[in-house]
């Protein structure tokens, strides 16, 4: 059988970031996808799991010249308490080393508690 991937991927990456209470109504996840699609400095990312194959967690970040910032976590609650928010802010350290990654209103905690793990 032929998968369409585009699809299949963008209904996952909607019902992950459908755990964000911002994003339970589909309009307005699906205007905050193509907000995402309209410039290049912003992406969603997904995340694998380790374990298995099954894609686990989608990340919503825009990069400038100096910064990553972390606008959007969603991490399928079976997989949630197991520091998978440190390691996929690890890999988007590696990806933009000379960045500095920040936070927005929702996700600066995470990303404080991140730093503060990673300096431990």
């Amino acid at each position: 059988m032929l998968i369409n991937y585009k699809n299949d991927y963008e209904k996952i990456m909607m019902g992950l970031l459908s755990f964000i209470p911002d994003l339970k109504d589909v309009s307005r996840l699906k205007s905050e996808i193509e907000w995402y699609e309209a410039d290049e400095n912003r992406q969603l990312y997904l995340w694998r799991s380790e374990e298995s194959t099954d894609i686990i967690a989608v990340v919503g970040v825009e990069i400038s010249e100096e910064m990553v910032l972390l606008r959007h976590i969603s991490i399928n609650p079976s997989y949630r308490k197991e520091g998978i928010s440190y390691q996929i802010i690890n890999e988007l350290e590696k990806k933009a080393p000379d960045k500095k990654i920040i936070g927005t209103l929702e996700t600066a905690p995470i990303v404080a508690k991140w730093e503060q793990q990673r300096s431990e």
